[in-house]
This record gives structure tokens, sequence and C-alpha cells, in this order.
């Protein structure tokens, strides 16, 4: 069964987006959840391109002169 989709929602999505071009974010990945409240919005935050899960960004890098 498919959900109707109101305009509420619409602009919610627009007004979320925007807001990230406001920010001068230059990537984002939007994904949704049953496990978020609705109307709930979470941001994760990480340190770069393609830093995600690497030794550098758990704070562990191995190439670096101690």
């Amino acid at each position: 069964m498919e959900k109707e989709v109101t305009a509420q929602e619409i602009d919610d999505i627009v007004n979320m987006l925007d807001s990230f071009i406001d920010r001068d974010v230059s990537r984002f990945k939007v994904t949704t959840s049953d496990s978020v409240a609705p109307g709930q919005v979470r941001e994760v935050y990480h340190h770069g391109r393609c830093d995600v899960g690497s030794p550098w960004a758990k704070g562990c890098s191995f190439d670096v002169i101690e």
C-alpha cells in the first residue's frame, strides 16, 4: 500500500535541501528510516569525502611520522 504524499511533505523536503545549500554544504546524502520519528532530522558529519571509516578518521592513521 503506497502512502499519498502531501504538498506539505514535499515543501518540508525542499526546505531541508535549501537549508543545506544555505550552509554551503557541498555534499549530502538523504535517507529515510522507520527508526527516526516522523518530522525528525538527524545529521551526521564526517571528515571529508573519502575519510568515512578510514584509519585517519578514526585517529589511528598508519602513515604519519610520530
